[in-house]
């Protein structure tokens, strides 16, 4: 598959709440993620499929997700963005109990046909 095929299975995918189905099929075992900052259960970088693996589960678990878009992907060479738009309600943490709004960007790097790194761009506490 070519970077633009794989966006667009990483956009059906998670349309459609299949996450993690999208990790299993399109993340390389060596992808390598990097939020925007370091969270009180991750670091800000994380290296491997288990590892993002672990991240996705916690980011489900930890909130009630009532909405969510996709848009994308746009393709550049051997990458792609992805925007989201979340509309959630954290089990945890500062806003644990408020329904929030969540703005976010995602930049992925493919390599021989997988994804190899994701980072992630949004602002926080806004």
């Amino acid at each position: 598959m070519n970077t633009f095929e794989i966006g667009s299975k990483l956009v059906d995918f998670c349309s459609q709440g299949k996450d993690l189905e999208a990790i299993e099929t399109l993340d390389s075992t060596n992808i390598v993620s990097v939020e925007a900052v370091a969270n009180p259960n991750f670091p800000q970088r994380i290296e491997g499929i288990e590892a993002v693996r672990a991240k996705a589960q916690w980011w489900i678990q930890n909130h009630d997700i009532h909405s969510a878009q996709v848009r994308g992907p746009f393709p550049h060479g051997d990458r792609f963005i992805v925007f989201f738009k979340y509309e959630i309600t954290p089990k945890a943490g500062p806003t644990m109990g408020q329904r929030v709004q969540m703005d976010e960007a995602a930049l992925y790097t493919v390599k021989d046909g997988k994804i190899v790194k994701e980072e992630f761009f949004y602002q926080m506490g806004s």
